[in-house]
């Protein structure tokens, strides 16, 4: 929920090149930023910054985009907010691991995004497939109960 939106902007946003310089930038502020520990990266995300991410990527659509995937889910838009507030900065830590791992520069980004979003329409290995796969923890098909149970955990702190 959310990934493929978010995917879609930024490959939008890298397609100039002041925004792939600007997205490279992005980037490399978040490179060491340890997503591959899921629970502990969730458990201290930055949701300001996740904000401040969702801002640059979807600019004044973003209570829009917000409000089309809460109708879509059944969830209320505080909700899908929480959610993406989170998976924004998973999702540009997750990218800056794979520009640095692959020794991609600003004209490489756009070139980056495409791949992830083609890898996101298919095959088991798929970026968005692992994705689903990482945060479905129960493993019934479905995020939604999953990253719920994780807010509520959240809102216990």
């Amino acid at each position: 929920m959310g990934l493929p939106a978010l995917l879609q902007a930024l490959g939008r946003n890298a397609s100039t090149s002041e925004g792939a310089a600007s997205l490279a930038h992005a980037l490399d502020q978040h490179q060491d930023d340890d997503v591959d520990d899921l629970d502990g990266f969730l458990n201290n995300v930055d949701r300001e910054d996740g904000a401040k991410i969702l801002q640059h990527i979807f600019a004044d659509k973003n209570a829009g985009i917000q409000n089309r995937l809460a109708q879509k889910t059944g969830m209320e838009t505080n909700q899908v907010m929480d959610i993406m507030e989170q998976l924004a900065p998973l999702l540009m830590g997750t990218l800056a691991q794979q520009k640095k791992q692959r020794n991609v520069d600003q004209s490489g980004i756009a070139d980056l995004l495409g791949g992830m979003m083609q890898q996101g329409n298919g095959g088991k290995n798929s970026f968005m497939n692992m994705a689903m796969d990482l945060l479905d923890a129960n493993n019934d098909g479905s995020i939604v109960d999953d990253i719920g149970g994780v807010l509520k955990g959240f809102l216990k702190q």
